[in-house]
């Protein structure tokens, strides 16, 4: 017996679930009423409720195709992940080892890696390979890449993730704070990209840079941030071209409010786990449904890709109609003096 998704069809109400059954197994369509042979029917009242939506169908079917879609471009990939220790870059190596990669995970947090490399060799098969490193050392990223190689034998994608947010009014902030953002944000990715890119060219593989819709729209009291995305988008924008003509491929993502502990990062880098997320639940993306999509943009070899709708909706006004941020700005500034503060331990 099976279920047929047919409603509101000629003697069928609405809400009502059709059941079909042959001798010889299931049959999907009408039934050949009035054929003593045909097939029988059990019809079951069912709530309006329980019954898929075509859009929710439509939905399931594109999630689906998707996740195949990466699922297949990854296996057997050789992908290096910065910043993997947590956020968006532990739920990278995480659908990333489910979809058969073979991984190198680098951050600061050796620890963290370690158990999390556990994790992922228990559920999906080949253990990652775990190298601590600090994006803003040119040694520690030109050794992550070697332990790569020496490990797998190529590197086919490079994720450039890890990252942190200084915030404050300019005049709470200093020369300082503003190198210390572009050493890690900026710098790094680009130690991140020159030490990856001889082996990301031999096999015409992937350069992911995550960015962030900060990029595109700059916020009162995050300046330091705001400028760091920016120039990463302004790089993804330049060497795109460039390396194409040596078939790599430049993906820029341009994330909204994401769950991850980026926003309990004070401005000297240092975790603070008791830090309450400033950011309204209802509006913040999981961390799961973000990297389904990072995935699915990079393995159709997007040029960019902005997550989150209300990213999406930055953007466009940003785009279009930018004076309504403007205005938004000038009473942000007037008020709390930014979307967010400093994150502060309890």
């Amino acid at each position: 017996m099976k279920y047929v998704d047919e409603f509101n069809e000629e003697g069928e109400e609405e809400g009502e679930t059709i059941i079909r059954e042959r001798a010889s197994g299931c049959v999907r369509g009408r039934a050949a009423r009035g054929h003593p042979s045909g097939p029988r029917e059990l019809r079951i009242k069912m709530p309006d409720s329980r019954l898929p939506t075509t859009a929710q169908t439509a939905q399931s079917r594109r999630k689906i195709t998707r996740m195949d879609t990466a699922d297949k471009y990854f296996r057997n990939k050789v992908v290096l992940v910065t910043g993997a220790s947590s956020g968006i870059g532990e739920e990278l190596a995480r659908q990333l080892g489910q979809a058969g990669a073979k991984l190198t995970l680098a951050a600061r947090r050796r620890e963290l890696l370690e158990n999390l490399a556990q994790r992922i060799a228990q559920a999906q098969g080949p253990k990652p390979l775990v190298v601590e490193c600090d994006v803003t050392w040119d040694a520690d990223l030109e050794r992550a890449v070697a332990d790569t190689l020496k490990q797998w034998g190529k590197l086919d994608v490079v994720i450039a993730n890890a990252g942190f947010g200084v915030v404050g009014p300019l005049k709470k902030l200093s020369v300082h704070d503003y190198r210390r953002q572009f050493e890690t944000n900026v710098f790094g990715v680009l130690r991140t990209i020159y030490a990856a890119l001889p082996e990301i060219e031999k096999t015409k593989g992937n350069i992911v840079i995550i960015g962030s819709v900060s990029g595109w729209t700059a916020s009162p009291g995050a300046s330091p941030y705001s400028m760091s995305k920016f120039a990463l988008r302004s790089l993804a924008n330049s060497i795109a071209p460039e390396l194409r003509l040596a078939g790599v491929k430049v993906t820029l993502i341009s994330p909204g409010f994401v769950v991850s502990d980026i926003r309990r990062v004070d401005n000297q880098g240092k975790l603070h786990t008791g830090a309450k997320d400033p950011i309204p639940a209802w509006l913040v993306m999981s961390t799961e449904k973000a990297v389904h999509q990072i995935l699915h943009a990079v393995a159709r070899g997007k040029r960019e890709a902005i997550i989150t709708g209300h990213g999406k909706i930055l953007v466009a006004l940003e785009r279009f109609m930018p004076w309504v941020l403007r205005a938004a700005g000038r009473r942000m500034a007037a008020g709390r003096g930014g979307y967010r503060s400093e994150a502060r331990g309890n």
